[in-house]
Parts: C-alpha cells; sequence; structure tokens
C-alpha cells in the first residue's frame, strides 16, 4: 500500500505502518523506534510517520497523533457508518464544565487550586465525572504539607476535542470570536483561563452534579 509513497524510504514506512496498526496502545515515535531496533531515537522514524500521516489523508482511516502518540482512526466523516449502539449523550454540569477547563489550562492542579480559581467548594463527584469520562486522571502528588492529589487531562481529553496538544486549546478571544461564550460564560472561562477568583462565595457546587 505504502509503495508509492514519497520521503523516506519503502522498507521503513512498512515497518512504521505494521508496527502502529498492531499495537494495541497509540506508540510514541521513540516507542515505534525502539521496537525496530533503533534505540529510543524517534528521529529515527519521524519522516516516516510524516510520511504516512500525509498518505492517508482523504482515506477511510487516518493516521493522527494525540499527546506526541500515534494511532490509527476512522476517518470523522464515516464514524457513523461503524457506529452500532445509540450514544446516550449527556450535558456536563456546568461545576464539571468549569473544572475541566481549569485542569486543562492549568495542570497539572489540585483540587485546592481548582476551588481558589472558581472561588466555591468543588464537589468529589465533578471530579469523579470526569475521571469516569476518561478525560482527567490522578498525575500524583504534590509535594507540599499533605500531600495533595493534583490532576491532568488524558490523551482521550485531546482526542475527544481534536487536539494534538493543550498548546491547541483555544484562547477567550478566539472562543468570543466563533460566538460561543454569552456573558456568563465570558466570566466563567476567563476565571479558568487567567487562574482569577470570580467569586468570593463559601457555597459548594455540589447540587450541580
Amino acid at each position: 500500500m505504502t509503495q508509492d509513497i514519497p520521503g523516506a524510504p519503502d522498507d521503513m514506512l512498512r515497518a512504521v505502518e505494521a508496527t502502529l496498526f498492531a499495537s494495541i496502545e497509540p506508540l510514541t515515535a521513540d516507542q515505534v523506534a525502539l521496537h525496530l531496533g533503533f534505540g529510543e531515537k524517534g528521529g529515527e522514524v519521524r519522516p516516516a510517520l510524516a510520511d504516512l500521516q500525509r498518505h492517508y489523508q482523504g482515506r477511510g482511516i487516518h493516521l493522527v497523533e494525540r499527546g506526541g502518540r500515534w494511532h490509527f482512526e476512522t476517518a470523522p466523516d464515516l464514524a457513523h457508518l461503524l457506529r452500532r449502539e445509540k450514544e446516550d449523550v449527556r450535558r456536563l454540569s456546568r461545576a464539571a464544565t468549569e473544572v475541566l477547563a481549569i485542569v486543562a489550562y492549568h495542570e497539572p492542579v489540585s483540587r485546592a487550586e481548582i476551588e481558589a480559581i472558581r472561588g466555591v467548594q468543588t464537589a468529589k463527584g465533578t471530579l469523579d465525572v470526569l475521571m469516569e469520562a476518561g478525560w482527567v486522571r490522578v498525575a500524583g502528588r504534590r509535594e507540599v504539607p499533605g500531600r495533595p492529589v493534583i490532576y491532568a487531562t488524558t490523551p482521550a481529553f485531546l482526542d475527544h476535542f481534536g487536539l494534538t496538544s493543550l498548546k491547541e486549546l483555544p484562547g477567550i478571544d478566539e472562543l468570543r470570536a466563533a460566538g460561543l461564550l454569552d456573558p456568563v460564560d465570558d466570566d466563567m472561562i476567563e476565571t479558568a483561563l487567567g487562574g482569577g477568583n470570580a467569586r468570593a462565595s463559601e457555597k459548594s457546587d455540589s447540587e450541580d452534579d
């Protein structure tokens, strides 16, 4: 399939393609290189990855990079053809949306830091919902007294929102220009992106979950 792809040597292209196709999990360039016997030198396979990514554009499957990891996935416009079950679409609560935004823009972040930014207590269920969705994970503990748990986003978060990395997250001006913010949303997003304290209330958001 890859013999007409210009750029990297054909044997390299075929080997990288087979490695990614057979892998259960997405792989970094270094992992692909190590598997193919180049040691941990991702530079050896990056030209092949770029060539394969171009080759699969416009086809039924795409080669995509999410958070530095590469994998094949169905072309977005064909996903409906493979879906066999009706999705149960549920909207995130406002509290969960705020917390997800804060984690994405400030990670790694502790629950106390999330509450300081939001200005309200964060119900445990809010973080549980995001972890069950596979978008937020426990990323360790902050090396301060009490060693609080810190949270970060997951590759699934990048995949769901079509991001290569967190650097592609939009700024507030982009969101406003796209018409995705109302005055209430402005306050929440500015708080999440800027780390300001938009509220001085001591209430909990537990009722939102």
